[in-house]
């Protein structure tokens, strides 16, 4: 196979994402056309498939950026498929921030593919492979929030606008929570490379936490409530109501009862 065949393939979109991309589809029409039997679980799966969506676009940025910044092993690792199972740590990835929606209702950020730092050259490179993850995360909003920062909802199902609205929270609260200068996000990978070797000595034993450690001080109702006060600020800066994605949130959960003003 020659090197030109070969660096197609690896640039070739994987089948298990246009899957995925299709179950986006297919349920984001039930959502619009009202075609669901039961609005509530077509709300949860195209939520759910369009997250896992910008999941792989969010690794897919960090891939393609390294690429151009020198690390041409990316390929290999099958980085540029945007197939989820071909992350290094899938769970930390694509699973556990599932789950963290489903359970917390909250955008966790993931964390899986492996830049080999070596073969980058230049802090500002550094900087910009970490940034454009959560950068992916922040595009993925503004395109699902366009209908309400244009003021172009009109026409737009009740039951779409909530399920945009909850999709659009799930990648603000990703996005700022990767933007954290914390060792392990992508905040602090935008920050590192300008550290002194010192420091960054001194930081690195406690790398390995720093994500947890955020999840952690989550739970804390101080700091939860100033993030949460920080999200909604976002929110309606991008004119995305509290109620919308709050019904959104409710839809989402399906098994439990939605409330009588969300219905629809």
């Amino acid at each position: 196979m020659s090197t030109a065949t070969t660096r197609r393939h690896e640039r070739r979109i994987s089948p298990v994402f246009l899957a995925i991309l299709a179950v986006m589809a297919v349920t984001g029409w039930a959502v619009w056309t009202d075609f669901a039997a039961s609005p509530g679980l077509a709300v949860f799966l195209f939520v759910t498939s369009a997250w896992v969506v910008s999941l792989c676009l969010h690794e897919y940025a960090h891939a393609r950026t390294a690429l151009h910044g020198g690390d041409i092993t990316v390929g290999a690792k099958g980085y540029l498929t945007l197939n989820p199972l071909a992350y290094t740590h899938a769970w930390l990835s694509i699973i556990l921030p599932v789950l963290f929606v489903i359970m917390g209702g909250i955008g966790l950020p993931g964390g899986a593919v492996f830049i080999e730092q070596g073969r980058i050259k230049g802090r500002w490179k550094h900087s910009l492979i970490s940034a454009a993850g959560p950068l992916a995360n922040v595009l993925f909003a503004l395109v699902c929030t366009a209908p309400f920062w244009l003021d172009a909802l009109d026409g737009v199902p009740v039951t779409f606008r909530y399920a945009l609205a909850f999709l659009a929270f799930l990648q603000v609260t990703a996005a700022l929570l990767n933007l954290l200068p914390v060792p392990g996000l992508d905040g602090y990978g935008i920050v590192e490379p300008w550290l002194s070797y010192k420091l960054k000595r001194q930081i690195e034993p406690y790398a390995p936490y720093g994500f947890f450690i955020v999840i952690a001080l989550l739970f804390v109702p101080a700091v939860n409530g100033a993030f949460f006060d920080a999200i909604d600020a976002l929110m309606r800066a991008l004119g995305v109501a509290e109620e919308s994605r709050y019904c959104g949130s409710q839809l989402f959960r399906f098994w439990q009862e939605t409330p009588e003003f969300c219905q629809v």
